[in-house]
């Protein structure tokens, strides 16, 4: 068993850690306070390649596994960009993954290059008011009109669908009570984010506020047949098809903003003075710091060993949940430490703890809630009854 990255992918690393240099904590403080997409900082990561870091070689990507992946994003996340840089590119790496495995030719060959280059930026329509975890009991509904369909419906926490052009869109295609399972009648479809058919409402929220996420109201959206991925009804399977390595990236996505929110407590508690000594002198600064750096470094290993897994082609659905749980719940707590051991300038933008703080909660929350990803392991892992 090898713990070390390879030369190749510690290249990754240094590569990425490259261009985050260029964006400091001031740019990502900026851009929270306007409400503003980093731009800039999405087009250095597309102008290297990075975008199609997990996209076949053939449409101009990399070819490369999750680990490399996870490796890329867990860089961006540290360098301070956080949630902030994360979510401008993280769409990319695992979004349009239904389309590279269950899309035909013609729709990888249309789709991805634009994606990978981006010029093209998609968004995720499958979150609804009224279903949340529960995909089965979704409302938005995709009727055939001739050779193509029309949808009709509401998506919501639909990130980056202020500039999008392209939806990922889970609809229904037949009703639930004419279907042998609720998962069946779900179909997916990568189109056009017509705004002449959408209309995309900004949801005001608590942070991130550098990458939008919206409620999108779809009203007699026309889809061409083409944009099917896939066969009809089976959607769903898709879906989980790429569920697993979203949570390894969230997973590492957050070690990331852990570990730079302690870095930047470290740094405080060297410094900062209290009674003619540094206050990380101290041991009830000292412990909470120590126990951030072991629980991050224990989320990062089940992290790795989750993209290890799947890029080895073997199961990994609990690995891959403990992954997202476990580096949600030390990020939040080396946040939270970081927030602490600043004190009262903890709650001060310009020493950007705060920020890491509002972003972190994102992890917490979704793609799923901590308590499902304990469902799924005692269902799953321990051979528990299901709890409902």
């Amino acid at each position: 068993m090898d713990f070390a990255f390879t030369p190749e992918q510690e290249s990754i690393r240094d590569a990425v850690e490259k261009i985050c240099q260029s964006y400091d904590a001031e740019y990502w403080r900026r851009q929270d306070q306007a409400g503003e997409f980093p731009e800039a900082f999405v087009k250095d990561m597309a102008d290297g390649g990075w975008l199609g870091i997990a996209m076949p070689e053939e449409f101009g990507g990399a070819g490369l596994g999750v680990t490399e992946a996870a490796l890329m994003m867990q860089t961006v996340a540290r360098s301070g960009a956080a949630l902030s840089g994360c979510s401008a590119i993280h769409i990319n790496i695992f979004g349009p993954m239904p389309v590279v495995v269950f899309g035909n030719d013609e729709q990888r060959s249309r789709h991805l290059p634009a994606l990978i280059r981006g010029e093209d930026r998609t968004c995720f329509g499958v979150t609804e008011p009224n279903a949340g975890l529960n995909t089965a009991s979704i409302e938005t509904k995709a009727e055939r009109n001739g050779n193509g369909w029309v949808a009709n419906g509401r998506k919501l926490w639909t990130s980056t669908a202020q500039t999008a052009n392209k939806i990922l869109l889970l609809a229904r295609t037949t009703a639930k009570e004419d279907c042998a399972r609720p998962t069946d009648g779900l179909s997916l479809f990568y189109t056009d984010l017509n705004r002449d058919y959408c209309e995309v409402q900004e949801i005001d929220k608590m942070g991130r506020m550098a990458v939008d996420t919206n409620a999108v109201f779809i009203d007699g959206l026309p889809i061409p047949g083409e944009d099917l991925v896939g066969e009809e009804g089976k959607g769903f399977r898709y879906l989980l098809h790429g569920l697993n390595p979203e949570r390894v990236l969230v997973g590492v996505e957050a070690v990331g903003i852990g570990q730079v929110a302690l870095e930047r407590a470290v740094q405080y508690a060297r410094e900062r003075e209290v009674f003619g000594r540094p206050i990380g002198q101290n041991q009830a600064i000292q412990h909470p710091l120590a126990k951030a750096w072991a629980e991050l470094a224990a989320a990062e290993l089940m992290a790795f060993k989750a993209a290890a897994l799947y890029d080895a082609g073997e199961e990994c659905g609990a690995e891959a949940n403990a992954a997202k749980y476990l580096g949600a719940e030390a990020g939040f707590s080396a946040c939270e430490t970081a927030v602490l051991t600043h004190g009262g300038m903890g709650y001060a933008k310009e020493f950007d703890v705060e920020r890491y703080m509002r972003e972190i909660f994102i992890a917490r929350i979704a793609p799923v809630s901590r308590e499902m990803i304990l469902n799924y392991i005692a269902e799953r892992v321990l051979d528990l009854p299901r709890s409902y």
